[in-house]
């Protein structure tokens, strides 16, 4: 392969603070891996928004041949193969699938990324470590717990690296924060955390139902869900259904769960409970909340989280975010910056989000990308790469995805219930809760089949 366009790729990583974050996180493997021998061969299911950033955010930083795209939407498959060819360094067009079986029959992959949408993840994740490849999965991992399990149980089974795409753990202000106010101590006893999302993000539209365009397969893309009515395109919107996600506790809360629970080492929680339904915005058809709270419990330790897709933030800077209390001061963080408050007359510390635009000026031109989180994605690319090299979990490993993703499931199911719940992760089982445990798998639309069945 040409190498030029890997020399000016180093170069402007090793001016990054990517560089700073690769090499504090594992020594010379991030710059190491630019001059690499090894092409990495990569697939991405799912070629929508998002899926499409992830891979090109691996493809800034390493070695890679994207070799194969899967989307049952003919148009977004197009796109991406276009925009692909353009951005890896062979110009090479990627194979094009409908069906994710088929592409990962060819068992040619290194690492498969999955950006389709919630109700495919466990489906595809397995199939694909089952085909010899490491993941980087989306969040929330899973659309019920024991799709979790199964995807879990798979990557031990089979030594799989699998990165969650839960990229606050790679984010650099926050790598930071964690380093310099939470580990060095300033925040004295915790024993209170704040989270919160006030985005009017919720899908408020009740469009009639509609002839599905001949470039989109609508019945494979429900796949295992329930094949509702078709009502337009259902790319973004179909969060607005929990036939398909688990609403914005599973899109938003599993982010600064996760980034909580990264920041002060903590496992499952004891027990979720959580109220809320549709109180305001209820002439959409989306049917998830769009007002909810829920109370994941540790030892002496409440995490709490509110959203509301209606209404003004509780502070205005810190509109998706936590907040965690010490007996000595608060430590304020989101995607945007963090914000230690010491009691008392001690100096305010705050940190912005570090942008690498002039780095990484292809990020200019990358349609509706999220600027502030590319570092952050960049860094997980480069931890998954290295975690497959030296045999360790990767920083966002699917057992803490799981961990994150089934806690807001449980939030979910308590709120559905209208009592607390407590899950059991050896029994796999909401302790004492027939009721509830009978919640953990989904039923499938046939042909398809849970994966838990076959674990």
């Amino acid at each position: 392969m040409d190498s030029k366009p890997f020399y000016i790729n180093r170069r402007k990583f090793l001016a990054s603070s990517t560089a700073a974050l690769a090499l504090s996180t594992f020594g010379a493997y991030g710059l190491d891996l630019i001059y690499a021998q090894k092409k990495w061969r990569v697939g991405l299911i799912g070629c929508g928004w998002y899926g499409k950033s992830d891979l090109f955010k691996l493809i800034q930083v390493a070695n890679v041949e994207v070799v194969s795209l899967c989307d049952v939407d003919k148009k977004h498959l197009e796109e991406a193969a276009i925009l692909v060819a353009q951005r890896q360094s062979s110009g090479k067009r990627p194979r094009l699938y409908h069906d994710y079986r088929k592409m990962l029959a060819e068992k040619d992959l290194d690492i498969v990324l999955i950006g389709s949408p919630d109700h495919w993840h466990a489906l595809q994740a397995i199939e694909a470590m089952e085909s010899g490849a490491h993941l980087y999965l989306q969040k929330p991992i899973s659309l019920d717990i024991l799709e979790g399990e199964a995807i879990l149980s798979t990557a031990r089974k089979l030594g799989r690296k699998v990165q969650i795409g839960t990229q606050r753990r790679s984010t650099p202000h926050l790598i930071e924060g964690k380093k310099n106010i939470i580990d060095a101590g300033l925040l004295g006893k915790i024993s209170h955390v704040e989270m919160c999302c006030y985005y009017h993000m919720r899908w408020n539209a009740n469009p009639p139902v509609q002839e599905v365009p001949d470039y989109f397969d609508y019945d494979f893309w429900s796949g295992p869900a329930p094949l509702r009515p078709y009502i337009g395109l259902p790319h973004r919107s179909w969060r607005a259904f929990m036939e398909y996600g688990n609403g914005i506790v599973g899109d938003m809360c599993v982010h600064m769960l996760d980034a909580v629970r990264w920041m002060l080492d903590l496992g499952w929680p004891k027990k979720v409970s959580s109220t809320g339904g549709i109180y305001v915005q209820k002439d959409s058809i989306a049917n998830i909340s769009d007002t909810q709270t829920a109370i994941f419990e540790f030892d002496e330790l409440n995490c709490v989280w509110q959203h509301r897709s209606w209404g003004n933030p509780t502070d205005p800077d810190y509109p998706w975010a936590f907040f965690i209390y010490g007996e000595k001061g608060t430590f304020k963080g989101s995607v945007h910056q963090y914000e230690f408050i010491p009691n008392g007359d001690g100096k305010t510390i705050k940190k912005e989000v570090v942008y690498e635009r002039e780095k990484y000026p292809e990020d200019l031109k990358e349609k509706d990308i999220e600027l502030h989180t590319a570092p952050a994605t960049r860094g997980h690319m480069l931890d998954l790469l290295d975690s497959i090299e030296n045999d360790r979990l990767p920083v966002a490993d699917v057992q803490q995805g799981h961990i994150s993703t089934a806690s807001c499931i449980m939030a979910n199911l308590a709120m559905k219930l209208e009592r607390p719940l407590a899950y059991n992760p050896q029994e796999k089982a909401i302790i004492n809760d027939a009721e509830a445990s009978s919640l953990l798998k989904n039923t499938y639309r046939g042909p398809w089949k849970h994966p838990f069945e076959s674990i």
